[in-house]
């Protein structure tokens, strides 16, 4: 018990270093830095949705240096094949005898924190290898299965605009994302402080590692440990619910608007991702308030809304607000 409790602690204490760290070089995004920690100290993916040149990369890296963690970055392209990411076996000869032996080159899905950077960019067959690489921990290369070392996070973006000769992610790749986190613009105070920094500023400040891999392993393990009531878990299950459209649950704008609800990998992953929000703030237990804090950003991606609500001008957060305000009102 005295050694839950100090990893409480250093849960909570590790939070708070890993968000000054970040800050020294991101400006604002507070939510948005949370979100990604609490993907990350869960042990799931993360899909940033943002306008070009919204530091989407330099968040990933500076977290990835904060965390003290390997990061690859992927720049995924048309032309990108799944021996590019996976790795794969070369022929090597030994000049002293002439035997030819197979070895195996990891690519840069071998690592613990991977930027897979405009995913949607390249074809489905690249898309599948990576998937599988975030389902199952592992790739397959000619027949042989390699296992990836845990801890291993994808954090993958993906423009908003520019959608010609795009490859759209299907529902079920989708669905293997915790959060979809959409990274806007900043404050006109935050820009300025962007600018001065930037435009000053020779060489960026030294990020300092505040934990390392196998603490994280440990953290992904307190984070199962932490208790949910039967009434916070209802309400978890009603939210998810309430978004399909044949439920009975479901409010009347998502009757008119959504075509496909949330499946039950939403509602799995809004209380893992609660409860890693609740040790965060310092709590041993699950709230409605953290629910609805992370409801948005949990299920905007698992709801596919229709055409009238295109139509109409309904977003798919206008939709999730409402069913928010009705399942969880404040």
């Amino acid at each position: 018990m005295t050694e839950s409790r100090e990893l409480v602690d250093r849960f909570s204490e590790c939070f708070t270093a890993i968000r000054r760290e970040v800050r020294k070089l991101i400006v604002g995004q507070d939510e948005v830095v949370e979100q990604l920690l609490i993907t990350l100290l869960v042990g799931g993916h993360c899909l940033i949705t943002g306008m070009p040149g919204t530091a989407k990369t330099l968040l990933v890296r500076t977290l990835a240096q904060a965390l003290g963690l390997s990061f690859k970055r992927i720049q995924f392209t048309p032309d990108l094949m799944p021996t590019d990411i996976t790795g794969t076996d070369i022929l090597e000869e030994d000049m002293s005898t002439g035997k030819r032996t197979w070895t195996f080159v990891p690519g840069p899905l071998f690592a613990n924190v991977l930027l897979a950077d405009e995913i949607n960019r390249t074809p489905p067959k690249t898309q599948s290898a990576l998937l599988e690489a975030m389902q199952e921990l592992s790739v397959t290369v000619r027949g042989n299965t390699r296992r990836i070392d845990p801890p291993f996070f994808v954090l993958a973006t993906q423009n908003p605009i520019e959608l010609e000769g795009t490859y759209p992610l299907p529902e079920a790749q989708l669905d293997r994302f915790l959060f979809n986190v959409l990274l806007d613009y900043l404050s006109a105070e935050d820009e300025l402080q962007v600018v001065a920094d930037n435009t000053s500023r020779v060489e960026p400040p030294e990020i300092v590692p505040c934990t390392s891999a196998e603490e994280i392993l440990r953290f992904q393990w307190l984070v199962r440990q932490v208790p949910v009531s039967d009434t916070v878990a209802r309400k978890a299950v009603d939210l998810v619910r309430a978004t399909r459209p044949s439920d009975p649950l479901a409010i009347d704008a998502v009757k008119q608007y959504a075509r496909y609800g949330a499946s039950i990998r939403a509602t799995q992953f809004l209380v893992l991702a609660a409860k890693a929000r609740a040790l965060s703030e310092g709590r041993y237990h699950v709230a409605e308030e953290d629910l609805r804090a992370l409801a948005l950003p949990v299920l905007r991606h698992r709801v596919l809304t229709n055409y009238q609500a295109e139509s109409d001008g309904v977003t798919i957060d206008n939709l999730l607000g409402k069913v928010v305000d009705v399942v969880l009102p404040r």
